[in-house]
Formats: structure tokens, sequence, C-alpha cells
């Protein structure tokens, strides 16, 4: 009888396991909803069945998912922006994306419509880049990397291309210009080729 009972616990954890449908909006390592680091441009017709998919580059004669595109939701809300590897090669895997709508959050809460303050309290920062107009910031052992634009820090560092700048220069409510995932494609390849 417990034998039974074991058994029929384990099925049910089993089917509800299988049953459990991946969350669009979580942002993983490596994934963001049903797409991941070896989803091939082609078969976004597919993952965005129920959505709008829009060019943008004018590549000739090539599909919807050859080049960068844009999702949106059939409502007209833009999800994000797709860059493939490779843009003539609809085959090409996805290596940057760009998140435009506030639902895609990281398992800590991270996304589009959070702050620095809050990029900190839950992260560690790997790097900050000082580009001309806004800083860059990596964070370690994420995808994830955010833009913040300059006219949101201090004075002394805001003109300076050369500064180093430091976490504790940015304010704790700078809000992300740029919410962004990168996916090295080589990285990929590599772990492919590992595999096989």
């Amino acid at each position: 009888m417990k034998k039974a009972l074991l058994f029929a616990s384990i099925v049910a954890v089993l089917l509800t396991q299988c049953g459990k449908e991946t969350d669009p909006f979580l942002i993983g390592n490596g994934s963001i909803g049903q797409l991941n680091k070896k989803t091939q441009m082609k078969q976004l017709d597919s993952i965005f069945a129920n959505d709008s998919i829009v060019k943008v580059g004018q590549i000739e004669d090539a599909p919807e998912t050859q080049g960068e595109v844009e999702i949106y939701e059939k409502g007209g809300k833009k999800l994000m922006l797709l860059s493939p590897e490779d843009e003539k090669d609809p085959n090409s895997v996805i290596t940057n994306i760009q998140i435009f709508d506030e639902r895609y959050i990281t398992d800590k809460g991270l996304g589009k419509g959070s702050t620095f303050g809050e990029l900190k309290a839950n992260y560690e920062i790997a790097a900050i880049e000082n580009a001309i107009n806004s800083v860059v910031i990596f964070i370690k052992d994420s995808d994830v990397f955010i833009t913040i634009d300059k006219k949101q820090l201090p004075e002394n560092i805001r003109y300076n291309y050369n500064a180093k700048i430091e976490a504790s220069q940015i304010p704790d409510t700078a809000t992300f210009k740029y919410f962004m995932v990168g996916w090295d494609a080589d990285e990929e390849e590599a772990d492919t080729a590992s595999e096989e």
C-alpha cells in the first residue's frame, strides 16, 4: 500500500511539472520566456504565433524573420527587438535582445522599469563602461546589461568620457535607458560542438 501511495505521489509531481508552462516574461541565464540561446530566427514565427513580427532591416526578398525584428503584442505594444548573429541567415541564432516591455523581469525582479538602486541591491556589478552619452553596466554571471543616460549622473563626470565611473557615482534613483540581454553565439557554438 505504501509503495502504491509513493508511486502515485511521484506520478502526480511529474504530471504537475510537465503541465507547467514557461513564464513568457521570465529572463533567465540563456533564456527569455520560450526564447533561448539556441533559438534560430526562422523559429520566431511559431514562438510568437499570437504576436506580430516586424522586420526592421530592408533585406530584399528576405523572409520576415531574417535580419533584425521587433516583436509586438497583437494590441500593438512593443515587446522586444531581436538581433541575430548573421542578419542574412534565417538559421542564425539570436545574439542581442532589447527589452521594451516592463513585464519582462529576472527571477530577482529586475526589469526595464527598475532603478540602479534595485540592481545594486540584488546583483553584483561586473563592469561599468563609460560611453559618450551613457554608461553601460554589466551584471556578474548574467546575460543582462543595462544602459543609463549620463544626464542622470553628477555633472562633474557627465562630460568626462575618459573617467572611470564607479557604482557609487550613479544615483540609486537612476532609471534604465536600455535594458538588454546579450548571448554570445560563439560560446553557444562551442557548447554545441562539445555535446556532439
